[in-house]
């Protein structure tokens, strides 16, 4: 496994190989964070990255007080693969975009019973439900492109004759609402173990998970209706919560911040919208906190992004990916912000992984259209 999990300082541990890009100042955003009163330990993960004061592609583990600030306004914010019936072979790209038309509008009353048999609590964000989201959500269809496991894969029901369909999305405005509310009240000094506050909000942060998970599987509904498709959840994992756990023998609190469990099954860790994606199994092990990369992670800041690439691209350009995968999405900054150069390479990420011994590949995933945001409604 040689120097692939580094210790930069008392109670901070990076997953990294010499080649893999990170930042300075996650690294700074890292041990600060170590330092917070009853914090214990805290990893890196390999797609690290900076965030607003504290850093994404991490998770922190606490005793006796917990975090709400490090799980972030995105609570519930994850991942769901599904497997369909949508035919491989002879792929109609134009047929399929068009089909899918626009889903960023609330969902119309058809839905209602549908939602309903959800039984969420309300929340005053209903309808959120069913929309993906801006920044790096997103919705995409997926081809298996190289399996590794012929067993491992055929036994979650995934095969080379049918898409897969990834969805990336969390709890919207509720999540934000929540975070908001804890930090007019108590800032960002957490809560402390058993009291009222703290249960309060972990009240709260359950039903964000819920609302997060129900518009995961609303969001492939739609598109598979609109697809006219059908299909079933194969893996749906959270990357932001805060849950109870057990670390180097201490009872505490594990914060993941844009990180997957590694003790929940398979996982896909995807790439940029232009690159591939891995289905993997992950190693549960203590040295990561239990945590893998949840994807290939930011290489430039948002702000940067179309100035380094509105000369080279255009657009249209953008819109199509050298894996010959389509990209919908009708934001001009946005298409910018989430072009693959300001991303990591997957391979990289998921090589330090590997070279750590959390995961053993399965599959790998190739985009074949990407759903992020479109103006017309249909």
């Amino acid at each position: 496994m040689g120097n692939s999990i580094r210790i930069p300082s008392d109670g901070v541990s990076v997953i990294a190989v010499d080649d893999t890009w990170i930042e300075g100042k996650a690294i700074q955003q890292l041990e600060t964070t170590a330092r917070l009163p009853g914090m214990h330990r805290v990893v890196g993960m390999p797609d690290l990255h900076p965030g607003r004061g504290y850093p994404v592609g991490a998770a922190f583990f606490s005793t006796n007080r917990l975090y709400p600030a490090l799980v972030g306004n995105d609570i519930g914010c994850g991942m769901a693969l599904w497997r369909t019936d949508i035919a491989a072979a002879k792929l109609n790209i134009d047929k399929l975009e068009k089909r899918l038309g626009s889903i960023d509008a609330p969902l119309d009353p058809a839905w209602n019973d549908v939602v309903a048999a959800l039984d969420l609590p309300p929340t005053g964000h209903e309808r959120a439900l069913g929309t993906i989201g801006g920044g790096n959500h997103f919705a995409e269809l997926q081809a298996l492109d190289e399996c590794y496991d012929d067993d491992a894969v055929a036994r979650m029901g995934i095969d080379r004759r049918h898409l897969l369909l990834l969805v990336h999305s969390g709890s919207r405005g509720l999540g934000e609402a929540i975070l908001r509310d804890h930090v007019a009240r108590h800032g960002h000094a957490g809560l402390e173990r058993g009291g009222a506050d703290c249960a309060q909000y972990l009240d709260r942060h359950a039903q964000a998970l819920r609302f997060a998970r129900a518009n995961r599987s609303l969001i492939a509904q739609r598109m598979l209706m609109r697809l006219r498709a059908s299909g079933s959840t194969a893996i749906d994992v959270d990357h932001n919560l805060v849950a109870p756990a057990i670390v180097d023998g201490l009872a505490g609190w594990l914060h993941r911040k844009g990180a997957t469990p590694s003790d929940a099954g398979p996982v896909v860790i995807p790439g940029s919208r232009g690159d591939y994606s891995y289905l993997v199994e992950p190693v549960a092990d203590a040295r990561s906190l239990y945590s893998l990369a949840h994807g290939a992670g930011r290489k430039w800041m948002r702000t940067e992004c179309k100035d380094r690439l509105s000369a080279r691209y255009s657009v249209a350009q953008l819109a199509r990916t050298a894996l010959g995968s389509r990209v919908v999405c009708d934001d001009r900054a946005l298409i910018y912000e989430e072009a693959p150069e300001a991303y990591k390479s997957i391979d990289s990420v998921v090589a330090a992984l590997r070279a750590a011994g959390l995961v053993r590949l399965l599959a790998r995933l190739r985009p074949v259209l990407t759903y992020k945001t479109r103006e017309c409604c249909e």
